[in-house]
Protein backbone atom coordinates (compact mmCIF):
# COMPACT_ATOMS: atom_id res chain seq x y z
CA UNK A 1 0.00 0.00 0.00
CA UNK A 2 2.84 2.37 0.76
CA UNK A 3 4.12 2.16 -2.77
CA UNK A 4 0.70 2.82 -4.37
CA UNK A 5 -0.08 5.71 -1.99
CA UNK A 6 3.18 7.37 -2.98
CA UNK A 7 2.39 7.01 -6.70
CA UNK A 8 -1.15 8.40 -6.27
CA UNK A 9 0.16 11.26 -4.14
CA UNK A 10 2.68 12.36 -6.80
CA UNK A 11 0.04 12.03 -9.51
CA UNK A 12 -2.45 14.12 -7.56
CA UNK A 13 0.18 16.80 -6.85
CA UNK A 14 1.15 17.09 -10.51
CA UNK A 15 -2.51 17.15 -11.62
CA UNK A 16 -3.38 19.79 -9.05
CA UNK A 17 -0.46 22.04 -10.12
CA UNK A 18 -1.49 21.74 -13.78
CA UNK A 19 -5.13 22.56 -13.09
CA UNK A 20 -4.12 25.51 -10.88
CA UNK A 21 -1.83 27.02 -13.53
CA UNK A 22 -4.48 26.74 -16.26
CA UNK A 23 -7.17 28.26 -14.03
CA UNK A 24 -4.88 31.09 -12.93
CA UNK A 25 -4.01 31.91 -16.54
CA UNK A 26 -7.68 32.15 -17.59
CA UNK A 27 -8.56 34.26 -14.55
CA UNK A 28 -5.65 36.66 -15.27
CA UNK A 29 -6.69 37.07 -18.91
CA UNK A 30 -10.48 37.24 -18.68
CA UNK A 31 -11.22 38.60 -15.24
CA UNK A 32 -10.51 42.31 -14.53
CA UNK A 33 -10.63 43.93 -11.12
CA UNK A 34 -13.12 46.73 -10.70
CA UNK A 35 -10.85 48.51 -8.16
CA UNK A 36 -8.05 49.29 -10.65
CA UNK A 37 -8.29 52.60 -12.51
CA UNK A 38 -6.43 53.66 -15.60
CA UNK A 39 -3.45 55.87 -14.69
CA UNK A 40 -3.80 59.57 -15.41
CA UNK A 41 -0.97 60.88 -17.59
CA UNK A 42 0.04 64.51 -17.05
CA UNK A 43 2.86 66.64 -18.54
CA UNK A 44 5.82 67.36 -16.27
CA UNK A 45 5.07 71.09 -16.28
CA UNK A 46 1.77 70.41 -14.48
CA UNK A 47 3.42 68.50 -11.62
CA UNK A 48 4.15 70.19 -8.30
CA UNK A 49 7.69 70.51 -6.95
CA UNK A 50 7.40 67.59 -4.49
CA UNK A 51 6.20 65.20 -7.19
CA UNK A 52 9.01 66.28 -9.49
CA UNK A 53 11.58 65.69 -6.74
CA UNK A 54 10.26 62.14 -6.22
CA UNK A 55 10.30 61.41 -9.95
CA UNK A 56 13.62 63.12 -10.68
CA UNK A 57 15.79 63.00 -7.56
CA UNK A 58 18.74 64.72 -9.34
CA UNK A 59 17.84 67.51 -11.78
CA UNK A 60 20.74 69.03 -13.79
CA UNK A 61 21.42 72.72 -13.32
CA UNK A 62 20.69 73.50 -16.96
CA UNK A 63 17.07 72.39 -16.30
CA UNK A 64 16.56 74.39 -13.10
CA UNK A 65 18.55 77.49 -14.12
CA UNK A 66 18.16 78.86 -17.67
CA UNK A 67 21.50 80.72 -17.45
CA UNK A 68 23.36 77.38 -17.24
CA UNK A 69 24.18 75.74 -20.57
CA UNK A 70 24.26 72.02 -21.36
CA UNK A 71 27.75 70.67 -21.96
CA UNK A 72 27.01 67.10 -22.99
CA UNK A 73 29.72 67.34 -25.62
CA UNK A 74 32.27 68.02 -22.89
CA UNK A 75 31.11 65.03 -20.84
CA UNK A 76 31.33 62.85 -23.93
CA UNK A 77 34.82 64.19 -24.60
CA UNK A 78 35.91 63.38 -21.03
CA UNK A 79 34.41 59.91 -21.30
CA UNK A 80 36.53 59.04 -24.33
CA UNK A 81 39.66 60.83 -23.14
CA UNK A 82 39.54 59.76 -19.50
CA UNK A 83 41.85 56.69 -19.77
CA UNK A 84 44.56 58.94 -21.22
CA UNK A 85 43.82 61.90 -18.95
CA UNK A 86 43.98 59.54 -15.96
CA UNK A 87 47.55 58.51 -16.78
CA UNK A 88 48.65 62.05 -17.63
CA UNK A 89 47.13 63.58 -14.46
CA UNK A 90 48.58 60.86 -12.22
CA UNK A 91 52.04 61.30 -13.73
CA UNK A 92 51.86 65.07 -13.26
CA UNK A 93 50.60 64.64 -9.68
CA UNK A 94 53.53 62.35 -8.87
CA UNK A 95 56.04 64.78 -10.35
CA UNK A 96 54.57 67.66 -8.33
CA UNK A 97 54.18 65.67 -5.08
CA UNK A 98 57.63 64.06 -4.96
CA UNK A 99 59.69 67.21 -4.23
CA UNK A 100 57.06 68.45 -1.76
CA UNK A 101 57.07 65.12 0.12
CA UNK A 102 60.88 65.01 0.10
CA UNK A 103 60.96 68.47 1.68
CA UNK A 104 58.33 67.80 4.35
CA UNK A 105 59.01 64.25 5.62
CA UNK A 106 62.25 65.09 7.54
CA UNK A 107 60.18 67.31 9.85
CA UNK A 108 58.17 64.29 11.03
CA UNK A 109 61.06 61.78 11.13
CA UNK A 110 59.58 59.74 8.29
CA UNK A 111 62.03 57.80 6.16
CA UNK A 112 60.04 57.72 2.93
CA UNK A 113 56.59 58.16 1.41
CA UNK A 114 55.99 56.50 -1.95
CA UNK A 115 53.04 55.91 -4.25
CA UNK A 116 52.52 52.18 -4.65
CA UNK A 117 49.38 52.72 -6.73
CA UNK A 118 47.87 55.88 -8.16
CA UNK A 119 44.88 55.83 -10.48
CA UNK A 120 41.78 58.01 -10.63
CA UNK A 121 39.57 55.11 -11.62
CA UNK A 122 37.33 54.55 -14.60
CA UNK A 123 34.66 57.21 -13.85
CA UNK A 124 35.37 60.72 -15.17
CA UNK A 125 33.95 63.93 -13.65
CA UNK A 126 30.55 65.06 -14.93
CA UNK A 127 29.69 68.65 -15.79
CA UNK A 128 26.08 69.29 -14.75
CA UNK A 129 26.04 72.62 -16.57
CA UNK A 130 28.15 75.70 -17.22
CA UNK A 131 27.47 79.41 -16.86
CA UNK A 132 29.46 81.88 -19.00
CA UNK A 133 29.78 85.58 -18.17
CA UNK A 134 30.39 88.28 -20.78
CA UNK A 135 32.26 91.39 -19.60
CA UNK A 136 33.74 94.44 -21.30
CA UNK A 137 37.23 93.47 -20.14
CA UNK A 138 39.61 91.17 -21.99
CA UNK A 139 38.61 88.05 -20.10
CA UNK A 140 36.37 84.96 -20.24
CA UNK A 141 34.59 83.82 -17.06
CA UNK A 142 33.08 80.33 -16.73
CA UNK A 143 31.32 78.69 -13.78
CA UNK A 144 30.90 74.93 -14.29
CA UNK A 145 29.05 72.69 -11.86
CA UNK A 146 31.19 69.57 -11.37
CA UNK A 147 30.21 66.28 -9.77
CA UNK A 148 32.64 63.41 -9.49
CA UNK A 149 31.77 60.09 -7.92
CA UNK A 150 35.04 58.28 -8.48
CA UNK A 151 36.51 54.88 -7.82
CA UNK A 152 40.19 55.77 -7.49
CA UNK A 153 42.92 53.67 -6.00
CA UNK A 154 45.51 55.79 -4.22
CA UNK A 155 47.89 53.66 -2.16
CA UNK A 156 50.69 55.31 -0.18
CA UNK A 157 53.47 53.41 1.56
CA UNK A 158 54.81 55.30 4.59
CA UNK A 159 58.05 54.04 6.10
CA UNK A 160 59.18 55.18 9.55
CA UNK A 161 61.18 53.61 12.42
CA UNK A 162 61.81 50.53 10.30
CA UNK A 163 58.10 49.85 9.82
CA UNK A 164 55.94 50.29 6.72
CA UNK A 165 52.28 51.26 6.79
CA UNK A 166 49.97 51.58 3.82
CA UNK A 167 47.35 54.33 3.52
CA UNK A 168 44.65 53.93 0.88
CA UNK A 169 42.06 56.46 -0.36
CA UNK A 170 38.95 54.98 -2.01
CA UNK A 171 35.41 55.96 -3.07
CA UNK A 172 35.93 59.69 -3.58
CA UNK A 173 32.98 62.04 -4.12
CA UNK A 174 33.53 65.69 -4.98
CA UNK A 175 30.85 68.30 -5.71
CA UNK A 176 32.25 71.74 -6.54
CA UNK A 177 31.29 74.97 -8.34
CA UNK A 178 34.52 76.73 -9.37
CA UNK A 179 34.81 80.03 -11.20
CA UNK A 180 37.41 79.79 -13.96
CA UNK A 181 38.67 83.07 -15.43
CA UNK A 182 40.88 83.20 -18.51
CA UNK A 183 42.58 86.58 -18.65
CA UNK A 184 43.80 88.57 -20.33
CA UNK A 185 42.82 87.41 -23.80
CA UNK A 186 45.79 87.93 -26.11
CA UNK A 187 46.40 87.37 -29.86
CA UNK A 188 48.94 84.60 -29.24
CA UNK A 189 48.14 80.90 -28.81
CA UNK A 190 46.57 79.67 -26.51
CA UNK A 191 44.98 83.16 -26.55
CA UNK A 192 45.01 83.71 -22.76
CA UNK A 193 47.92 84.46 -20.45
CA UNK A 194 46.64 83.27 -17.09
CA UNK A 195 44.01 81.03 -15.47
CA UNK A 196 42.41 82.13 -12.21
CA UNK A 197 40.37 79.55 -10.27
CA UNK A 198 38.10 80.33 -7.32
CA UNK A 199 35.43 78.30 -5.50
CA UNK A 200 32.06 80.03 -5.28
CA UNK A 201 30.81 77.73 -2.47
CA UNK A 202 32.39 75.34 -0.01
CA UNK A 203 33.01 72.06 -1.84
CA UNK A 204 31.56 68.73 -0.74
CA UNK A 205 34.29 66.11 -0.36
CA UNK A 206 33.73 62.53 0.78
CA UNK A 207 36.15 59.61 0.64
CA UNK A 208 37.18 56.43 2.36
CA UNK A 209 40.55 56.17 4.10
CA UNK A 210 42.08 52.85 5.03
CA UNK A 211 45.16 52.32 7.20
CA UNK A 212 46.57 48.80 7.01
CA UNK A 213 43.19 47.66 5.67
CA UNK A 214 41.16 49.30 8.49
CA UNK A 215 38.56 51.91 7.45
CA UNK A 216 39.46 54.97 9.53
CA UNK A 217 36.29 56.81 8.49
CA UNK A 218 34.21 54.33 10.51
CA UNK A 219 35.74 55.66 13.75
CA UNK A 220 33.03 57.73 15.53
CA UNK A 221 33.60 61.48 15.12
CA UNK A 222 36.59 61.18 12.76
CA UNK A 223 34.53 61.26 9.55
CA UNK A 224 32.90 64.62 10.33
CA UNK A 225 36.15 66.06 11.66
CA UNK A 226 38.08 65.18 8.47
CA UNK A 227 35.30 66.50 6.22
CA UNK A 228 35.12 69.84 8.02
CA UNK A 229 38.92 70.10 8.09
CA UNK A 230 39.17 69.61 4.32
CA UNK A 231 36.36 72.08 3.63
CA UNK A 232 37.97 74.73 5.85
CA UNK A 233 41.45 74.27 4.37
CA UNK A 234 40.22 74.42 0.78
CA UNK A 235 37.96 77.38 1.55
CA UNK A 236 40.80 79.30 3.21
CA UNK A 237 42.91 78.90 0.08
CA UNK A 238 40.47 79.13 -2.83
CA UNK A 239 37.02 80.33 -1.69
CA UNK A 240 36.14 83.49 -3.65
CA UNK A 241 37.54 86.20 -3.64
CA UNK A 242 40.75 84.22 -3.05
CA UNK A 243 42.10 82.68 -6.23
CA UNK A 244 44.56 80.14 -7.52
CA UNK A 245 46.61 81.81 -10.26
CA UNK A 246 48.11 79.58 -12.94
CA UNK A 247 50.39 81.46 -15.39
CA UNK A 248 50.23 80.10 -18.93
CA UNK A 249 52.40 82.48 -20.93
CA UNK A 250 55.43 84.63 -20.27
CA UNK A 251 54.10 88.10 -19.31
CA UNK A 252 56.31 89.90 -21.82
CA UNK A 253 54.98 87.81 -24.70
CA UNK A 254 51.42 87.73 -23.45
CA UNK A 255 51.09 91.49 -23.02
CA UNK A 256 53.34 92.24 -26.01
CA UNK A 257 55.63 94.33 -23.83
CA UNK A 258 59.02 95.65 -24.95
CA UNK A 259 61.88 93.62 -23.49
CA UNK A 260 64.82 95.55 -24.85
CA UNK A 261 66.23 98.28 -27.07
CA UNK A 262 68.22 97.80 -30.27
CA UNK A 263 70.68 100.58 -31.04
CA UNK A 264 71.53 100.65 -34.75
CA UNK A 265 74.31 102.76 -36.22
CA UNK A 266 74.45 102.74 -40.02
CA UNK A 267 78.15 103.34 -40.77
CA UNK A 268 78.72 103.06 -44.50
CA UNK A 269 78.13 101.14 -47.72
CA UNK A 270 80.82 99.96 -50.09
CA UNK A 271 80.98 99.14 -53.80
CA UNK A 272 77.30 99.69 -54.54
CA UNK A 273 76.12 99.01 -58.06
CA UNK A 274 75.31 101.89 -60.36
CA UNK A 275 71.58 102.21 -60.98
CA UNK A 276 71.18 105.55 -62.78
CA UNK A 277 71.94 105.74 -66.49
CA UNK A 278 73.35 109.24 -66.24
CA UNK A 279 75.56 109.21 -63.17
CA UNK A 280 75.96 107.28 -59.90
CA UNK A 281 73.19 106.08 -57.56
CA UNK A 282 71.55 108.08 -54.76
CA UNK A 283 71.42 105.47 -51.94
CA UNK A 284 69.64 105.45 -48.61
CA UNK A 285 68.99 102.67 -46.06
CA UNK A 286 65.60 101.57 -44.73
CA UNK A 287 65.54 99.65 -41.41
CA UNK A 288 62.65 97.61 -40.03
CA UNK A 289 62.15 94.98 -37.31
CA UNK A 290 60.17 91.93 -38.35
CA UNK A 291 56.97 91.12 -36.40
CA UNK A 292 56.61 94.77 -35.45
CA UNK A 293 54.00 97.39 -36.31
CA UNK A 294 56.37 100.26 -35.66
CA UNK A 295 57.23 102.44 -38.69
CA UNK A 296 60.53 101.78 -40.43
CA UNK A 297 63.59 104.01 -39.98
CA UNK A 298 65.37 105.72 -42.89
CA UNK A 299 68.75 107.31 -43.33
CA UNK A 300 69.36 110.43 -45.36
CA UNK A 301 69.93 110.18 -49.11
CA UNK A 302 73.55 110.42 -50.31
CA UNK A 303 73.52 111.98 -53.74
CA UNK A 304 75.59 110.33 -56.49
CA UNK A 305 77.72 108.15 -54.22
CA UNK A 306 78.52 104.44 -54.55
CA UNK A 307 80.54 104.39 -51.29
CA UNK A 308 78.41 106.53 -48.97
CA UNK A 309 79.07 107.15 -45.28
CA UNK A 310 76.15 107.90 -43.00
CA UNK A 311 77.16 107.35 -39.34
CA UNK A 312 73.50 107.79 -38.42
CA UNK A 313 72.00 106.23 -35.28
CA UNK A 314 68.55 104.79 -34.57
CA UNK A 315 66.83 103.14 -31.60
CA UNK A 316 64.28 100.38 -32.12
CA UNK A 317 62.02 98.71 -29.52
CA UNK A 318 62.39 94.91 -29.28
CA UNK A 319 59.54 92.66 -28.08
CA UNK A 320 60.85 89.16 -28.83
CA UNK A 321 64.59 88.85 -29.53
CA UNK A 322 64.31 85.11 -30.15
CA UNK A 323 62.06 85.50 -33.19
CA UNK A 324 62.58 89.06 -34.41
CA UNK A 325 65.20 90.11 -36.94
CA UNK A 326 66.52 93.42 -38.27
CA UNK A 327 65.72 93.78 -41.95
CA UNK A 328 67.65 96.41 -43.91
CA UNK A 329 67.14 97.45 -47.50
CA UNK A 330 69.28 99.79 -49.60
CA UNK A 331 67.35 101.86 -52.15
CA UNK A 332 68.33 104.18 -54.98
CA UNK A 333 66.36 107.38 -54.56
CA UNK A 334 64.65 108.72 -57.67
CA UNK A 335 62.94 112.06 -57.99
CA UNK A 336 60.37 110.60 -60.39
CA UNK A 337 58.94 107.12 -60.18
CA UNK A 338 59.46 104.26 -57.74
CA UNK A 339 62.69 103.99 -55.77
CA UNK A 340 64.74 101.05 -57.00
CA UNK A 341 65.93 98.40 -54.55
CA UNK A 342 69.71 97.89 -54.57
CA UNK A 343 69.97 95.05 -52.04
CA UNK A 344 68.60 93.43 -48.91
CA UNK A 345 69.72 91.35 -45.92
CA UNK A 346 68.52 90.27 -42.48
CA UNK A 347 70.20 89.98 -39.07
CA UNK A 348 68.51 87.71 -36.43
CA UNK A 349 68.51 89.44 -33.05
CA UNK A 350 69.19 86.17 -31.23
CA UNK A 351 72.72 86.22 -32.70
CA UNK A 352 73.60 89.53 -31.04
CA UNK A 353 75.43 89.72 -27.68
CA UNK A 354 73.83 91.65 -24.84
CA UNK A 355 75.08 95.14 -23.98
CA UNK A 356 78.05 94.85 -26.32
CA UNK A 357 78.40 96.67 -29.67
CA UNK A 358 78.94 94.41 -32.65
CA UNK A 359 80.15 95.66 -36.03
CA UNK A 360 78.87 93.64 -39.00
CA UNK A 361 79.71 93.88 -42.68
CA UNK A 362 77.03 92.14 -44.74
CA UNK A 363 76.69 91.45 -48.44
CA UNK A 364 73.65 92.87 -50.18
CA UNK A 365 71.41 90.23 -51.78
CA UNK A 366 68.75 90.35 -54.47
CA UNK A 367 66.28 88.25 -52.42
CA UNK A 368 66.34 86.32 -49.16
CA UNK A 369 66.09 83.03 -51.07
CA UNK A 370 69.56 81.52 -50.58
CA UNK A 371 69.09 79.32 -53.66
CA UNK A 372 68.39 82.27 -55.95
CA UNK A 373 71.24 82.40 -58.54
CA UNK A 374 70.90 86.20 -58.74
CA UNK A 375 72.36 86.45 -55.22
CA UNK A 376 75.75 85.40 -56.61
CA UNK A 377 76.20 88.80 -58.26
CA UNK A 378 78.15 91.40 -56.29
CA UNK A 379 75.78 94.16 -55.18
CA UNK A 380 77.99 95.79 -52.59
CA UNK A 381 78.22 95.67 -48.81
CA UNK A 382 76.73 97.50 -45.84
CA UNK A 383 78.51 98.07 -42.53
CA UNK A 384 76.44 98.37 -39.32
CA UNK A 385 77.12 98.65 -35.61
CA UNK A 386 74.42 96.94 -33.49
CA UNK A 387 73.96 96.97 -29.72
CA UNK A 388 71.11 95.08 -28.06
CA UNK A 389 70.29 96.26 -24.53
CA UNK A 390 67.71 94.10 -22.72
CA UNK A 391 65.67 95.78 -20.01
CA UNK A 392 66.32 94.82 -16.40
CA UNK A 393 63.76 92.61 -14.66
CA UNK A 394 62.94 95.27 -12.08
CA UNK A 395 62.12 97.72 -14.87
CA UNK A 396 59.51 95.40 -16.40
CA UNK A 397 56.00 94.80 -15.11
CA UNK A 398 55.49 91.32 -13.72
CA UNK A 399 51.90 90.35 -14.21
CA UNK A 400 48.47 91.14 -15.51
CA UNK A 401 47.28 93.11 -12.49
CA UNK A 402 50.15 95.58 -12.88
CA UNK A 403 49.16 96.23 -16.47
CA UNK A 404 45.80 97.45 -15.22
CA UNK A 405 47.40 100.22 -13.14
CA UNK A 406 47.31 103.54 -14.95
CA UNK A 407 50.51 104.98 -16.31
CA UNK A 408 51.59 108.51 -15.48
CA UNK A 409 51.34 111.26 -18.02
CA UNK A 410 54.59 111.84 -19.96
CA UNK A 411 57.04 114.59 -19.22
CA UNK A 412 55.99 117.94 -20.62
CA UNK A 413 52.36 117.54 -19.59
CA UNK A 414 51.01 120.93 -18.43
CA UNK A 415 51.01 121.28 -14.62
CA UNK A 416 47.48 120.87 -13.29
CA UNK A 417 46.44 119.19 -16.54
CA UNK A 418 46.87 115.68 -17.81
CA UNK A 419 46.53 113.21 -20.65
CA UNK A 420 43.18 111.82 -21.75
CA UNK A 421 43.62 108.44 -23.43
CA UNK A 422 40.76 107.11 -25.55
CA UNK A 423 40.93 103.48 -26.71
CA UNK A 424 38.36 102.56 -29.34
CA UNK A 425 37.78 98.82 -28.94
CA UNK A 426 34.87 97.69 -31.10
CA UNK A 427 31.39 98.31 -32.44
CA UNK A 428 28.34 96.06 -32.45
CA UNK A 429 25.17 95.86 -34.58
CA UNK A 430 26.06 98.86 -36.74
CA UNK A 431 23.71 99.48 -39.66
CA UNK A 432 23.91 101.80 -42.64
CA UNK A 433 21.20 102.62 -45.16
CA UNK A 434 23.52 102.38 -48.17
CA UNK A 435 26.83 100.91 -46.91
CA UNK A 436 28.59 99.91 -43.68
CA UNK A 437 32.32 100.71 -43.81
CA UNK A 438 32.60 102.17 -40.30
CA UNK A 439 35.22 104.39 -38.71
CA UNK A 440 35.03 106.34 -35.44
CA UNK A 441 35.47 110.10 -35.21
CA UNK A 442 36.43 111.64 -31.84
CA UNK A 443 36.12 115.39 -31.17
CA UNK A 444 37.23 117.11 -27.95
CA UNK A 445 37.79 120.88 -27.60
CA UNK A 446 38.08 121.29 -31.34
CA UNK A 447 40.65 118.49 -31.75
CA UNK A 448 39.63 115.60 -33.97
CA UNK A 449 40.93 112.03 -34.14
CA UNK A 450 39.74 109.26 -36.44
CA UNK A 451 40.19 105.49 -36.62
CA UNK A 452 40.78 103.60 -39.84
CA UNK A 453 37.62 102.52 -41.66
CA UNK A 454 36.83 98.84 -41.97
CA UNK A 455 35.04 97.56 -45.04
CA UNK A 456 31.68 95.77 -44.85
CA UNK A 457 31.61 95.15 -41.12
CA UNK A 458 28.63 95.44 -38.79
CA UNK A 459 30.73 94.32 -35.82
CA UNK A 460 34.10 96.05 -36.41
CA UNK A 461 37.06 95.81 -34.06
CA UNK A 462 39.54 98.71 -34.16
CA UNK A 463 41.68 98.53 -30.98
CA UNK A 464 43.14 101.98 -31.66
CA UNK A 465 44.44 104.42 -29.05
CA UNK A 466 44.28 108.23 -29.16
CA UNK A 467 45.69 110.84 -26.78
CA UNK A 468 44.55 114.37 -25.94
CA UNK A 469 46.95 116.60 -23.97
CA UNK A 470 44.84 118.97 -21.83
CA UNK A 471 45.95 121.92 -19.73
CA UNK A 472 43.19 121.34 -17.16
CA UNK A 473 40.92 118.42 -16.22
CA UNK A 474 37.92 118.19 -18.62
CA UNK A 475 35.41 118.09 -15.78
CA UNK A 476 32.68 119.94 -17.68
CA UNK A 477 33.60 118.74 -21.17
CA UNK A 478 31.97 116.11 -23.33
CA UNK A 479 33.65 113.80 -25.81
CA UNK A 480 31.79 113.61 -29.12
CA UNK A 481 31.95 110.11 -30.60
CA UNK A 482 30.49 109.48 -34.03
CA UNK A 483 30.57 106.34 -36.16
CA UNK A 484 30.78 107.25 -39.84
CA UNK A 485 30.55 104.99 -42.89
CA UNK A 486 32.43 105.93 -46.07
CA UNK A 487 31.48 104.48 -49.43
CA UNK A 488 34.15 102.31 -51.03
CA UNK A 489 32.88 103.26 -54.50
CA UNK A 490 33.55 106.49 -56.30
CA UNK A 491 30.48 108.66 -56.65
CA UNK A 492 28.78 111.80 -55.40
CA UNK A 493 25.67 110.10 -53.98
CA UNK A 494 25.81 108.59 -50.49
CA UNK A 495 29.55 109.07 -50.12
CA UNK A 496 29.34 109.32 -46.32
CA UNK A 497 26.64 108.60 -43.79
CA UNK A 498 26.45 108.68 -40.00
CA UNK A 499 25.75 105.38 -38.25
CA UNK A 500 25.12 107.02 -34.88
CA UNK A 501 26.76 109.20 -32.26
CA UNK A 502 27.07 109.65 -28.50
CA UNK A 503 28.15 112.46 -26.17
CA UNK A 504 30.23 111.18 -23.23
CA UNK A 505 30.56 113.31 -20.11
CA UNK A 506 34.16 113.21 -18.89
CA UNK A 507 33.48 114.07 -15.24
CA UNK A 508 33.21 110.36 -14.32
CA UNK A 509 36.53 109.64 -16.03
CA UNK A 510 38.27 112.31 -13.96
CA UNK A 511 36.90 110.90 -10.69
CA UNK A 512 37.33 107.18 -11.52
CA UNK A 513 40.53 107.55 -13.60
CA UNK A 514 39.42 104.73 -15.89
CA UNK A 515 36.15 103.70 -17.53
CA UNK A 516 35.61 100.81 -19.94
CA UNK A 517 32.06 100.32 -21.18
CA UNK A 518 29.72 100.09 -24.15
CA UNK A 519 27.67 103.10 -25.26
CA UNK A 520 24.41 102.93 -27.22
CA UNK A 521 24.53 105.15 -30.29
CA UNK A 522 21.91 107.85 -30.82
CA UNK A 523 20.14 107.66 -34.21
CA UNK A 524 20.95 103.95 -34.43
CA UNK A 525 18.53 101.09 -33.88
CA UNK A 526 20.82 98.71 -31.96
CA UNK A 527 24.30 100.07 -32.58
CA UNK A 528 26.87 100.20 -29.78
CA UNK A 529 30.50 101.23 -29.48
CA UNK A 530 32.91 100.15 -26.74
CA UNK A 531 35.39 102.75 -25.50
CA UNK A 532 38.00 102.78 -22.76
CA UNK A 533 38.79 106.19 -21.27
CA UNK A 534 41.80 106.90 -19.03
CA UNK A 535 42.82 110.10 -17.27
CA UNK A 536 46.55 110.26 -16.56
CA UNK A 537 48.34 112.92 -14.56
CA UNK A 538 52.01 113.56 -13.89
CA UNK A 539 51.54 113.03 -10.13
Amino acid sequence: MGFFSTIFGLFGFGLGISIGLVAGYFLFIYVQSSDVENPEIQPLVEQDSETLERMLPEIPLWVKNPDYDRVDWLNKFLEYMWPYLDKAICKTAKDIAKPIIAEEIPKYKIESVEFEKLTLGSLPPTFQGMKVYVTDEKELIMEPSIKWAANPNVLLAVKAYGMTATVQAVDVQVFAAPRITLKPLVPSFPCFAQINVSLMDRPFVDFGLKLIGVDLMSIPGLYRFVQELIKDQVANMYLWPKTLEVPIMDPAKAFNRPVGLLHVKVLRAMKLRKKDLLGASDPYVKLKLTESNMPSKKTTVKQKNLNPEWNEEFNMVVKDPQSQALEFLVYDWDKVGKHEKMGINVIPLKDLPHNEPKVLTLDLLKTMDLNDPQNEKNRGQLELELTYKPFKEEDMQKGYEETQTLEKAPEGTPPGGGLLVVIVHEGQDLEGKHHCNPSVRLILRGEERRTKHLKKSRDPRWEEEFKFVLEEPPTNDKLHVEVVSTSSKLGLLHGKESLGYVQISLSDVISNRRINQKYHLIDSKNGQVQLELQWRTAE
